[in-house]
């Protein structure tokens, strides 16, 4: 046979053989193949689902976690005597037993988020399954369970709410590890309390008590409905904002209640119409009494607790700070009360056309305060300014961009009467910081950051860099005597002019003009002169000077290396300036300010403790003659008001500091326990305090800080007994005090009364020694001319606050003299004279019974 014919019967019985099958066995056929294939492809989608679900496992918390999460707490911040003063959590919190929550909040949230909590371990199949079919037809429906919800609240980071195939698988297999760790009660209890809520309101009871006023305990069916509505959208369903859809959602709640036979129609039916009954009760700031100092150890303390494993909100850490209640309390009180008073001295001064002080009394400015309309004549001189800082308005900025004409917008904000009231009353509200802490081991004991933390949230202390003025005078100073300059050192009181780089010169200038005489540093830093600043900057060396700032305490801010930075140009904050004024308190060791004393968990174990090592940054010498210079400044200097307004008796030192047009006030006084500083100002630097006179830091910023020292003098809070260390110098020469007839001009060149000396120093200097004094003289000529001056009275003080003094030298002069022969009397603040010659650079004692004449051997001493 053939092979054709082969194949062809092959192929007929092949033929036959499908036609015998029929069409079902070959259906059947495929269709097994076709199962098969699912089987397998089946087979491997859930070995590939469960791997991809394997792998994510890790990535899920464990039960620690899950407890840690279930039983947070926020830590807690205590001043130095155990009183809590702040609370660090996610928001506003306070964690309640299920027992504590009213039954019908329970009732509710089960009825309308998850009828089978009790039935299912964690994921309701059923209702998801539907979820998934409602939302394939176009329906979106959640299916998400309580305990699903509550992974979201406890796992915001791990877990989250973005709308991923892997965050959803982590929240079922987290909410399933729940499931396993915790009873249903237990579920639901931390639900309630880790749920949020809107106004940075944390859990049920925070949140009955912002909507109701009430605990959570006695909220009634219709207000737990209007909480648990919420739920769907806190912002959309809002109670406040948005009333009828709050009510709307209240209803729906209402509904399934009684679908799931809580409640019955009847009772429904009667409270459908009832309207929410809603008040928005803000609860108190957890930030406590002293907000801006827990605002600003907050930010220390996340990234403390970041670099250690630690969560600030949630671990319940203890927090024990330096803050010293009594001293808060009493810097608060000075702040708020000086602070009215300056604002109303603001708002008279800038309601009449006359610049001058209406009084040099605070007190009166209080009546006068009631017949004015403050900052009138501000406004009506600056309409210019106005429109800028209409300009700066984010109203202003948003019409603007969406398209409407610059002077439309304006005229149309005018036209505004509540926004124009809040502008002018936001611009021209007067500000201030406040801050005291310990010299001897750096602790901050008080810190108030403006007059009112509701009002004002920037802090004045840490935040705001305004520019020192005259308080940075004393660093200039410190170099100049780590120099090797001598407190008597002179320079000439004449105008002052110093090339800069750029080819101008620098021409700085005071406001009681020049005297025309020698000054010695010691006068220079009592009385503020920015012509002997500057020429003491100029023999020191801006880089020198910068070098001390760094060493003493203005670690942060930048200093530029100009002529000027000597007179305080440089903007810093108050606690580098305090800071600072502290290691000069402390003889010259900078201490590293000092805000949390120790940490502990919430079983008290000890987790950190915190101090601060001292730093040489001045020598011994320099700081203690430096604090006696600045004992000047409040004896008979530009601080005097200090003794006058407020008879502080103890032993202290400190500066004053004032910038240019009265835009800033600084005062910072030391006492061997306590460096206390103030500064006052406003938060635009373009409206300014209106006089020359309250412009000055030495009669605003003073008062704050006045107030604060008198208060804890009088309550002893502070040891008024101790002193500063005094300067090494010379045992006192003993002169006696001439005739006042021995002093008339026209005596001989080589004949001085009884009483006076004449001295050469090694550096060929002569120094003429009074009853009163010492000072440096150019010839025999000026030494009688000198004389003649002293005996007549002298010149009367002045300097950036205008005050100081002399009094007549000579047998007068003699009985007002303590020890050292010093002798004077205040001028009265405002006074535009020049200062007084020194009366104590060489300690000289008045004594007629062994009055001489100094003689070689104590030229050789000297």
């Amino acid at each position: 046979m053939s092979r054709k014919n082969t194949k062809q019967r092959a192929s007929s019985t092949s033929s036959a053989q499908k036609r015998r099958r029929g069409p079902f066995a070959t259906t059947f056929v495929y269709l097994m193949r076709a199962i098969a294939l699912c089987m397998v492809l089946g087979l491997g989608a859930v070995i590939a689902a469960g791997a991809y679900v394997y792998k994510l496992i890790p990535e899920t918390p464990e039960i620690e976690d899950l407890l840690e999460a279930r039983t947070a707490e926020p830590s807690l911040l205590f001043s130095a005597s155990g009183k809590q003063i702040a609370v660090f959590s996610q928001g506003q919190q306070e964690r309640v037993t299920l027992a504590q929550v009213s039954p019908y909040v329970v009732q509710a949230l089960i009825a309308t988020e998850d009828h089978r909590f009790y039935e299912h371990q964690g994921i309701d199949l059923t209702r998801t399954a539907s979820a998934i079919y409602r939302t394939l037809r176009g329906d979106t429906q959640g299916g998400s369970t309580i305990t699903q919800q509550l992974v979201r609240n406890m796992f915001p980071d791990e877990i989250g709410r973005a709308k991923t195939i892997d965050r959803k698988i982590k929240e079922i297999i987290t909410a399933l590890k729940i499931e396993q760790a915790y009873t249903k009660n237990e579920i639901l209890e931390t639900y309630l309390n880790t749920v949020p809520f809107l106004y940075n309101v944390v859990g049920i009871e925070m949140a009955a008590r912002t909507y109701y006023d009430k605990p959570a305990a006695n909220l009634n069916v219709l207000e737990s409905a209007t909480l648990i509505g919420m739920l769907k959208g806190t912002a959309y369903y809002n109670p406040i904002l948005n009333p009828e859809r709050a009510r709307k959602r209240r209803n729906v709640v209402l509904g399934q209640m009684v679908k799931h036979h809580i409640l019955t129609r009847s009772e429904v039916k009667s409270m459908r119409d009832e309207p929410l009954h809603v008040r928005l009760t803000r609860q108190p700031d957890p930030l406590g009494t002293a907000p801006h100092f827990a605002a600003y150890v907050r930010r220390w303390l996340i990234d403390w607790a970041d670099e250690h494993d630690y969560n600030l909100y949630t671990d319940g850490l203890i927090i024990h700070s330096t803050i010293d209640d009594r001293l808060q309390e009493a810097a608060q009180e000075a702040v708020a009360r000086q602070s009215r008073v300056l604002q109303n001295i603001a708002d008279v001064e800038w309601a009449q056309k006359s610049s001058r002080a209406a009084s040099q009394n605070p007190a009166a400015y209080a009546a006068l305060r009631k017949k004015v309309e403050p900052f009138r004549h501000f406004w009506n001189e600056n309409d210019g300014l106005l429109n800028a800082f209409l300009r700066e308005t984010p109203e202003f900025r948003r019409a603007v961009a969406a398209g409407q004409r610059d002077t439309t917008v304006l005229a149309k904000l005018k036209a505004d009467a509540d926004f124009m009231a809040r502008l002018r009353a936001m611009k021209t509200r007067l500000e201030a910081g406040f801050m005291a802490m310990d010299p001897n081991n750096g602790e901050v004991k008080a810190w108030v950051g403006s007059r009112d933390f509701e009002v004002d949230q920037f802090d004045h202390v840490a935040q705001a860099e305004r520019q020192p003025g005259s308080t940075f005078k004393p660093i200039v100073y410190g170099a100049a005597l780590e120099m090797g300059m001598k407190p008597d050192k002179t320079y000439p009181d004449t105008a002052v002019q110093i090339a800069l780089n750029d080819g101008t010169y620098w021409r700085p200038t005071d406001m009681s003009g020049v005297s025309g005489r020698r000054m010695s540093l010691r006068e220079g830093l009592m009385y503020s002169k920015n012509t002997i600043t500057a020429q003491v900057m100029r023999d020191v060396g801006i880089p020198n000077i910068v070098n001390l700032a760094r060493a003493v305490g203005v670690k942060q801010s930048r200093l530029d290396p100009v002529p000027s930075l000597s007179l305080g140009t440089s903007p810093v904050t108050l606690l580098e300036m305090v800071s600072s004024y502290a290691t000069i308190a402390q003889a010259g060791e900078y201490r590293k300010p000092v805000t949390i004393k120790r940490i502990t968990d919430r079983a008290g174990r000890v987790l950190a403790e915190f101090g601060s090592e001292p730093q040489r940054a001045m020598s011994e010498d320099t700081a203690v003659e430096l604090i006696d210079m600045m004992r000047g400044a409040v004896k008979k200097g530009t601080g005097t008001f200090i003794k006058t307004q407020f008879n502080i008796g103890a032993d202290i030192a400190g500066k004053t500091g004032t910038t240019q047009n009265n835009t800033d006030g600084w005062f910072i006084l030391m006492h061997p326990e306590l460096v206390a500083g103030a500064w006052v100002g406003f938060n635009d630097s373009r409206v300014t305090m209106r006089s020359d006179y309250w412009g000055q830091g030495g009669h605003n910023a003073l008062l704050l800080v006045g107030d604060f020292y008198k208060q804890i003098l009088k309550s002893e809070l502070i040891d008024t007994k101790l002193q500063f260390p005094k300067p090494k110098r010379r045992a006192p020469l003993i002169v006696k005090a001439p005739e006042y007839d021995a002093l008339q001009p026209g005596l001989p060149d080589d004949a001085l009364p009884p009483g006076y000396g004449v001295m050469t120093r090694d550096d060929g200097q002569t120094i003429l020694l009074t009853p009163g004094g010492s000072r440096v003289v150019e010839s025999q000529r000026e030494r009688l001319d000198e004389i003649g001056r002293m005996a007549v009275g002298g010149e009367r003080g002045a300097g950036e606050n205008a005050s100081g003094g002399g009094a007549p030298g000579g047998a007068a002069a003699s009985s007002a003299s303590g020890p050292s022969g010093a002798s004077g009397a205040s001028a009265s603040p405002g006074s535009h004279a020049s200062p007084s010659p020194p009366r104590d650079e060489i300690p000289i004692t008045i004594d007629p019974a062994r009055g001489r004449t100094p003689s070689q051997a104590d030229v050789n001493l000297w």
